[in-house]
C-alpha cells in the first residue's frame, strides 16, 4: 500500500485540477470571443489562472514520477512525448493569461483583431495538446503499466 505522504503517488492526483481548469477555460475562452461578457471574462480568468497553477504543479509531480517509471517502460519514448506535449500545452495557456490579462485591464483597442486571434489559436493549440497530453498519458499507463504497482497472483500483497 502506498503512503498518502509519498510525493511519487501525487502525480495521478494532481493532473486532474489543470485538465478540469484548462479545459473549462479554453472552451470558455472560446465563447468569450464571440460573445464577450466582463464577468464571465473575470471568472474566465481565474479559471486559467488556477490551470496554470496547477499544470505547473503537475509537471513538478511528473517530474518527480518520471525518474521511477522511465526504467520500467518499454517505449519512453512515449513518457517524453507526454513531457514535451504536457509543457507546450502550459505555454500556451500561460499566454493566454497573459492575453487575456491585458484584454481584460489595459487597452488594446489598436491590436484588438490581433488580440483575439492570439487567444483563439492559442485556446485551440492548448486544448489539442491538453487532449494529446492525456491520450499519452492513458497509453502510458494502460499499455505500459507506467507506475502501475502489480500485486501478486494471489493478492497477498494486502
Amino acid at each position: 500500500m502506498q503512503d498518502f505522504f509519498d510525493i511519487q503517488t501525487w502525480h495521478p492526483l494532481t493532473v486532474h485540477f489543470p485538465i478540469a481548469f484548462l479545459s473549462l477555460s479554453g472552451l470558455l475562452s472560446i465563447y468569450l470571443l464571440f460573445k464577450f461578457q466582463k464577468t464571465i471574462a473575470q471568472f474566465n480568468l481565474g479559471l486559467l489562472f488556477l490551470g496554470v497553477i496547477t499544470a505547473l504543479i503537475s509537471l513538478y509531480t511528473g517530474d518527480i514520477e518520471d525518474g521511477k517509471v522511465s526504467r520500467t517502460l518499454c517505449d519512453p519514448t512515449i513518457l517524453k512525448d507526454h513531457e514535451n506535449f504536457a509543457y507546450y500545452s502550459v505555454y500556451a495557456f500561460s499566454a493566454c493569461l497573459v492575453l487575456w490579462s491585458v484584454k481584460l485591464f489595459a487597452s488594446y483597442k489598436k491590436f484588438k483583431t490581433l488580440f483575439i486571434s492570439l487567444i483563439f489559436i492559442l485556446n485551440l493549440a492548448g486544448l489539442a495538446g491538453l487532449v494529446y497530453v492525456g491520450h499519452l498519458g492513458a497509453s502510458l499507463v494502460y499499455e505500459q503499466a507506467a507506475g502501475v504497482d502489480v500485486p501478486s497472483e494471489d493478492c497477498s500483497d494486502f
